[in-house]
């Protein structure tokens, strides 16, 4: 039978319980589940070399970083600082020796990180660059670009200063 007839005389939910079998655990079948589970992962962890670690907290940061920059929601403390620190942090490297990867000073890297400056474009390009393309220049950018744009949404006051400078607005509304 194809997919297509599938689909049509049977809901997903009736097809989804055709192949998946629901199975109901006891507590106690659940516990023992659960501690399996937990084993399993000790076992592969504890085979995982430190560069498979480092694999994985980069594509676990790159994927945290890219659902925030698909969400549509601002939240003020991911920022780009927030996200640089969590960079450095998960390479576990002191901030000087990072710094000196990056070829910037380590004061630089501290006003980057404690929200005091913005980044270059070269020091976004550079931190595409260390993580191996891993992380793209362009996420960090977009960074900047979210926190600018709820500035922009969300600043009343230098609405209300600019007022002042603009005369024979357009007669025009869109509701």
């Amino acid at each position: 039978m194809s997919i297509k007839k599938l689909i049509q005389e049977h809901t997903p939910k009736e097809l989804a319980e055709s192949i998946v079998f629901p199975v109901k655990l006891t507590a106690k079948q659940k516990k023992e589940a659960d501690s399996q589970l937990k084993e399993a992962r000790k076992k592969n962890q504890s085979e995982m070399t430190a560069k498979d670690r480092l694999i994985s907290k980069v594509l676990q940061f790159r994927f945290q970083l890219e659902d925030y920059l698909r969400s549509e929601n601002f939240n003020p403390k991911l920022t780009f600082s927030y996200f640089l620190k969590e960079y450095v942090n998960l390479l576990d490297k002191k901030r000087k020796i990072f710094a000196q990867e990056i070829d910037i000073a380590e004061t630089e890297l501290s006003q980057l990180i404690n929200n005091h400056r913005l980044p270059s474009e070269n020091i976004i390009i550079r931190l595409e660059i260390h993580s191996n393309n891993t992380i793209p220049a362009i996420a960090w950018f977009k960074l900047i670009e979210k926190e600018k744009e709820h500035g922009i949404k969300t600043n009343k006051v230098l609405r209300q200063q600019e007022k002042k400078y603009v005369s024979n607005k357009i007669d025009v509304n869109f509701g």
